[in-house]
């Protein structure tokens, strides 16, 4: 029984879908720069709980939104207007399609897919304009000189999400002034077009979307739905922004806009938040470039998704190691990586298959379900090749390995439960380097010296090995395995 975290609620609560088809919608990219390691943790940990979901046996239907209207893609813009001497219109077309590219650029080099659906935002604005219409007959909503803003204080239940009280809000939080609402606290839903910026019609004249409508309707119309089985993102957007969604869906529908809000939590580097101003700003290209896709990934597995997660070189240390141990498990097994074992044939990989099940069960435990790998390896390492009775339980090791972390199977789950295999690379690439000839001839040499007690001159050819990068472990029984240092 999976339970996942409600932010509305503020408790953990049995998810019960509407139906079996699980529509769930997470904010996406605003596409003014490229993505940092921030927007990766929220693309790959929301693309594990659709994995998980499915290998549950719901059918997703994921829909993530890419924003590419926005102020600071305008400000962009204005930027490459000047330097490059083009229009307005023809900046903000490129801006857009650079870093859209840019955005699915950072997918593929995590292999993490695409949501199922990925609408801008520009293509759905007289969607959004037909919303905004209905709100202001409703009475939720009214027009100033060419914007209309959302009228929160008839919103009675303003603040569910967050916990804040409208009351409160003058106070404790810093709202941008605006002369033209009738509230501090009301928001925009669509703002009138300045100078020398982008705009689109609407019965109030030229203009531009709010931020948060875009969501509302796009969640929606793409999902086919007023209510959303599953909403996400990061900490930071439960408010204003998934605040103002609701109070703007809910007032269109008169209906709950979603049955469960799921929130990450945010990133730091080395203790500080994340911002270009301090020098610490390092997208995912970079990331990857320096570290590696699949360090990026397991990086982001050592900490439940609710938590903060600081990006340092103590923790990619730890990182790096776990990777060199997971491609250590699988080099050792790579006699049997071709067996395929349909059932699991004994209790303890049963046990185990159960551990990780338990703890993507309790809110998608990603770190606990994770270290089920580690346990598979203990049974590895614990246990002869040669001897028969291992054979047949490496096999299902192996499968199981394969199947929850790595390979598609229709055993486990489809791809992987952790998206991790071409992160990871496949055996023979590790090889591309090593003379494997080579390696063989000099284990049977050693061998050979073991066997006639020249143990001084077999303990060179070991090292001679290692200095290469090789290490050679030998088993009972008289054989000797060997991987890459």
């Amino acid at each position: 029984m999976l339970k996942i975290y409600n932010t509305l609620t503020k408790r953990k609560e049995e998810f019960i879908p509407k139906s079996d088809e699980v529509k769930m919608y997470t904010c996406g990219v605003t596409v003014y720069d490229d993505c940092h390691i921030g927007h990766g943790r929220s693309l790959y940990i929301f693309e594990i709980m659709r994995r998980y979901l499915k290998h549950l046996g719901f059918k997703v239907k994921f829909v993530r939104n890419i924003t590419d209207v926005d102020d600071k893609i305008i400000n962009k813009a204005r930027e490459v207007s000047l330097k490059a001497n083009i229009s307005i219109i023809e900046a903000f077309d490129e801006v857009r399609k650079k870093y859209i590219d840019s955005y699915y650029k950072d997918l593929e080099t995590l292999s993490i897919p695409p949501a199922d659906i990925e609408p801008l935002a520009t293509e759905n604005i007289p969607y959004m304009i037909d919303f905004i219409s209905g709100l202001i007959s409703k009475g939720f909503a009214y027009e100033r000189e060419g914007s209309v803003y959302f009228s929160v204080r008839k919103f009675p239940s303003y603040g569910k999400l967050s916990g804040k009280k409208i009351d409160d809000l003058l106070s404790g939080v810093r709202i941008d002034e605006d002369t033209l609402k009738s509230d501090t606290l009301d928001f925009a839903l669509w703002k009138r077009a300045k100078p020398n910026e982008p705009y689109w019609d609407s019965p109030w004249g030229n203009g531009r979307p709010g931020w948060h409508i875009e969501c509302s309707v796009m969640s929606q119309r793409y999902l086919d739905t007023e209510t959303l089985d599953i909403h996400g993102g990061g900490l930071d957007l439960i408010f204003p922004h998934h605040e103002n969604e609701i109070a703007q869906s809910e007032a269109f529908n008169g209906k709950i806009f979603s049955s469960y809000w799921i929130h990450h939590g945010l990133l730091t580097i080395n203790g500080e938040k994340m911002a270009k101003s301090l020098g610490n700003f390092v997208t995912i290209k970079d990331a990857v470039k320096k570290y590696s896709s699949l360090t990026l990934k397991l990086f982001y597995l050592t900490a439940h998704y609710r938590s903060p997660l600081d990006f340092n070189e103590a923790k990619l240390s730890e990182v790096m190691s776990i990777k060199r141990r997971i491609k250590v498990a699988l080099y050792q097994l790579r006699y049997f990586k071709d067996i395929y074992v349909k059932d699991f044939s004994y209790d303890n990989i049963k046990a185990i298959y159960k551990k990780f099940i338990d703890s993507m069960n309790d809110d998608f435990n990603m770190p606990l379900a994770f270290s089920s790998l580690f346990e598979l390896m203990g049974e590895i390492n614990t246990k002869s090749i040669k001897e028969e009775r291992f054979f047949e339980e490496a096999k299902a090791l192996l499968r199981l390995i394969l199947d929850i972390f790595l390979l598609p199977s229709e055993v486990i789950i489809k791809d992987g439960a952790f998206g991790l295999k071409n992160s990871l690379g496949k055996i023979e690439e590790w090889e591309r380097d090593i003379n494997i000839e080579e390696i063989e001839e000099k284990i049977f040499q050693r061998k050979n010296l073991r066997m006639e007690k020249r143990f001084k001159e077999a303990d060179e050819i070991r090292n001679e090995l290692l200095v290469k990068g090789i290490v050679l472990e030998d088993l009972a029984g008289g054989q000797t395995r060997w991987y890459p240092k």
